[in-house]
């Protein structure tokens, strides 16, 4: 039997987690160094994982299968095709920055209340995150992605309600009705979310007679499965509503700003650059994969919403005057982005979302992170109380900007080649569509500078005089990020060669194909 190394690429961190929580209380530090080496050692193994895989290969490589509960079909069912390896790439790769930029956000802190921080809980919940969300990137059982799709929820439920912004500090009891009110609305949306994906997972049992999303897939394309076009339609609807609020989608979005926002900056990055990522891949995996017909049928209504999600996202954003929730309703917008490419149903849609997911999971943890240390300082999420911070802290303050940039999609830094993507191969299918997308980048624009011109220039606020810039800590969490975005940005061949050959079979289980471009005959 072959190494499982996608087993254990997903079970490192997961023991890494119990080991963590087990440290004694008294050895905090000894805490965090475990949970960082466990992370960086999952950072190898999907580095391992990312170079096994074969682009020109089978569909889905590294396959696991084990009986698991017999009587009904279920099996421990794992492989991964381009999609999946760069996300699982893209979870591995920020885990280490995550911790390291939450290193003190656990620390114990005695309040009025006499409550105290678990640092221990903290780093260990972020590694069981981690270790759902790669599994749930390696599932190919249905049954047993739906349960690492509702079981990620209990960790974060946790990390959202129990470890709050610094921000808040000051104010315990009004902060922590805030964090409950964040962290109850998350897990309530996904709870019914995950609830309606439940009766579509069952139906699909019904009609399938097994979970395997392979072989599910090859009895449909052989034509010994028929599924009947309303059941099919009401099964896609069943997972689609389930991904799209995972993701967000609006109008299923409204948790999102209020988990970022009381969230601490590292889980506010976990939630929007990785747990949210699984709804999009699962759009791509199991909707397109498993309901092609009606994923086609459903296409004009998604494409609407998306669009909504774009410009909704982006005009909110340009209004808010709360850091974190600005970054957070920007994602919205470019969660819009990732599922309007997905359902363009072009080859350059679906390569630019995929793209995306990485891109922006990588763009927003570098704005976010900065401007959690920017936060952690003045001790205040407000815009307007903020300004000339350039001048006393520019590093800072230019690491900031460059995130900004990524975010608004400047040419030369990564979410740029995705974005164009994206609105290349909607403009293809839907140039009205791909026109009224374009929007999002002018607003896009609007908002991110707007941001770095209110905190970052004019006169100097008296509160911010004594910030300091980015410690040793800070820089390596920080410059790391923005030099895979500039890499990424000029050179994402090794990015596009993993994906394109999966985007071309997801393209194949629906059955489309790219349009031709009109040239006019010459006269």
């Amino acid at each position: 039997m072959s190494f499982p190394l996608l087993t254990v690429t997903a079970a490192v961190p997961a023991v890494g987690a119990i080991l963590t929580a087990a440290v004694p209380a008294a050895r905090r530090t000894a805490a965090k160094w475990l949970a960082l080496l466990v992370s960086l050692a999952t950072l190898v193994l999907a580095g391992i994982v990312f170079v096994r895989f074969e682009p020109g290969g089978e569909r889905y490589q590294l396959t696991e299968s084990y009986a698991w509960i017999k009587d009904f079909g279920v099996r421990y069912e794992l492989g991964v095709d381009g999609i999946g390896v760069a996300l699982i790439a893209l979870t591995a790769l920020l885990i280490p920055f995550v911790i390291l930029a939450g290193w003190h956000d656990a620390d114990p802190l005695e309040t009025s209340s006499k409550r105290w921080r678990p640092t221990q809980g903290f780093f260990a919940l972020i590694l069981m995150v981690e270790a759902m969300v790669i599994l749930s990137f390696e599932a190919t059982d249905v049954f047993l992605f739906y349960i690492l799709f509702e079981a990620m929820l209990i960790p974060m439920y946790f990390l959202i309600g129990g470890f709050g912004d610094r921000a808040h500090a000051g104010s315990d009891e009004n902060a922590a009705a805030q964090r409950s009110y964040a962290a109850v609305k998350f897990l309530l949306y996904n709870l019914v979310g995950g609830l309606i994906m439940l009766a579509a997972v069952i139906g699909l049992y019904v009609v399938a007679g097994n979970f395997s999303l392979t072989e599910i897939a090859a009895a449909r394309a052989d034509g010994s499965l028929e599924i009947a076009t309303s059941t099919e339609r009401w099964l896609f609807l069943g997972f689609f509503f389930a991904f799209a609020v995972k993701a967000p989608l609006w109008p299923l979005h409204t948790w999102l700003p209020n988990a970022m926002g009381e969230a601490t900056a590292p889980v506010a990055v976990l939630i929007t650059a990785v747990v949210d990522k699984v709804g999009t891949f699962a759009m791509l995996r199991f909707c397109l994969g498993l309901f092609p017909e009606a994923s086609k049928w459903a296409t004009p209504a998604i494409v609407v919403l998306a669009l909504i999600s774009i410009v909704y996202g982006a005009l909110v954003a340009v209004g808010q005057r709360d850091i974190k929730r600005l970054v957070a309703y920007a994602s919205i917008s470019h969660f819009g982005f990732i599922v309007l490419g997905i359902f363009a149903m072009t080859s350059q849609g679906q390569s630019g979302a995929t793209l995306y997911m990485v891109n922006h999971g990588i763009s927003t943890a570098a704005l976010m992170l900065v401007a959690g240390f920017l936060i952690s300082r003045r001790g205040s999420r407000l815009i307007a109380d903020y300004g000339g911070v350039q001048k006393v802290a520019p590093v800072l303050a230019g690491t900031f900007l460059i995130g900004g940039l990524a975010t608004l999609s400047l040419p030369g830094l990564a979410p740029f080649v995705s974005e164009f993507l994206v609105l290349v191969g909607t403009y293809a299918r839907y140039p009205v569509a791909g026109v009224i997308a374009t929007t999002g980048i002018v607003l896009a624009a609007l908002y991110t500078l707007v941001l770095y011109q209110r905190t970052m220039t004019g006169p100097v606020k008296e509160e911010v005089r004594s910030l300091p810039d980015l410690r040793p800590r800070e820089l390596a969490v920080v410059v790391p990020l923005i030099a895979v975005l500039i890499f990424l940005g000029v050179f994402p061949k090794p990015l596009t060669d993993v994906v394109n050959p999966a985007v071309r079979h997801t393209m194949s289980d629906v059955q489309q194909k790219d349009p031709q471009p009109e040239v006019e005959a010459a006269k």
